[in-house]
């Protein structure tokens, strides 16, 4: 018999091709998994075939465990392997279907939190039969659209407290795509330079010794140019969770291009997510998050959890220079001095704050909660952060000069003269 030719351009072992399709269906698992973010090659799907043939198809746990044994080569793509497992090779069960359909009291299981990485399963084993449908669908009207806008800058424009589940989705594949900066500032170490102001005596030295001496060419060296640190402090109350949960999305990428990101959600307390980030995964990473606080969508007491941050953790991550982004609406209901006192300490600490404020998304926002009034002289820009547009707005801020437009200091005089 000979070898039966798979659709990635392999050939499938004679060994494991029989009467049933099991050698294309693990072939095609492996393409759903390339499409979801793993790389699994055509040895693999080789290799895969070869052990189910040998170990025969047995339990389902034995099966499972040969197939991640082979296309999981990473800890972060375990989640995703296992949620396209269950979606792929799940029981039809197509006779309990029928008698459940027409009994007349059906069992309603609980619903259960949507898994990581669910979603980009989803959208690789089903991504071929949506466009087939897309194809044989109706064709299409041609319209000048010329003085239109188009579906993504309509999403870009859109606030993220309005949007559908797939708009949300759409948002967070742009957020991958932003272009993160690349600010640097000036620290006291030195770096070898070609020329330059600093004359480098050790190295002209050093140099000079491996010629005994004959030969002295001058060295040079220059200021080493180092990312600053960046500090996230996000609320994530009832009136923020809509806004922090995208929010970390765009902070889990930032955190994947750029070294030295410290990430804290507060709410009633404050709770340090900055290695919960670090997973290769969004969802997995966003999904730690939530499950390490224990206070989401709950209250909020701004003012001490700022104290608590200042007393704990200032002087770990608010060094060489550090940029911290404060993000809340400043709707504070407990004492409003200690927010004040608390705001101008933070301020003192680090080398430029810049508070998010949802409530910006309003063109007739005033400054006139009490809280917003009380940390309003205390920060260096005040931005909104509740559309694609503004995220984009504050990545171009963070790699260059700040624009006065996000001065607080108009909402300070809009105060004063009222």
């Amino acid at each position: 018999m000979e070898d039966a030719p798979g659709h990635d351009g392999l050939v499938v072992p004679p060994v494991a091709v029989g009467e049933g399709r099991l050698a294309e269906n693990i072939l095609y698992f492996a393409r759903v998994l390339r499409r979801a973010g793993l790389k699994p090659g055509p040895g693999a799907v080789i290799e895969a075939i070869e052990a189910i043939d040998a170990i025969g198809i047995g339990a389902r746990l034995e099966f499972h465990a040969a197939l991640s044994a082979i296309f999981v080569k990473r800890h972060e793509d375990q989640p995703v392997f296992d949620e396209a497992f269950a979606i792929f090779w799940r029981s039809r069960d197509l006779v309990g279907k029928m008698i459940a359909l027409m009994s007349p009291v059906a069992a309603v299981g609980e619903r259960q939190k949507p898994k990581a990485g669910a979603a980009r399963v989803s959208d690789a084993l089903f991504a071929e039969r949506q466009r087939e449908a897309a194809k044989s669908g109706d064709p299409d009207i041609e319209i000048d659209a010329r003085l239109t806008m188009s579906g993504r800058e309509v999403l870009r424009r859109l606030d993220f407290g309005q949007m559908t589940a797939a708009e949300l989705a759409e948002a967070r594949r742009e957020i991958q795509r932003l272009s993160m900066p690349f600010d640097a500032v000036r620290t006291r170490r030195f770096r070898p330079a070609p020329q330059g102001r600093h004359f480098d005596a050790r190295s002209t030295i050093r140099q000079s010794l491996r010629t005994g001496g004959d030969l002295m060419l001058p060295k040079f060296r220059a200021p080493r140019l180092r990312p600053p640190p960046l500090v996230v402090l996000a609320d994530i109350s009832g009136s923020m969770s809509q806004y922090s949960r995208v929010f970390l999305h765009f902070l889990h990428a930032l955190t994947e291009r750029r070294r030295r990101v410290h990430t804290f959600l507060f709410g009633t307390r404050l709770t340090n997510v900055t290695r919960a980030l670090r997973h290769r995964d969004p969802d997995e990473a966003v999904a730690r998050c939530s499950e390490a606080v224990a206070d989401w969508s709950g209250g909020t007491r701004i003012g001490e959890t700022l104290k608590q941050f200042n007393r704990d953790w200032a002087r770990r991550v608010l060094g060489q220079g550090a940029i911290v982004l404060l993000i809340t609406d400043g709707l504070e209901r407990e004492d409003i001095s200690l927010l004040a006192d608390e705001t101008a300490r933070l301020h003192r600490s680090c080398r430029r704050l810049i508070w998010l404020n949802p409530l910006l998304r309003f063109s007739g926002f005033e400054a006139r909660a009490r809280g917003v009034q009380a940390m309003l002289p205390h920060v260096d820009e005040l931005r909104a952060v509740h559309n694609l547009d503004a995220l984009s707005d504050l990545v171009h801020a963070l790699g260059g000069p700040t624009d006065r437009s996000v001065d607080p200091r108009r909402f300070l005089v809009a105060m004063r003269s009222a």
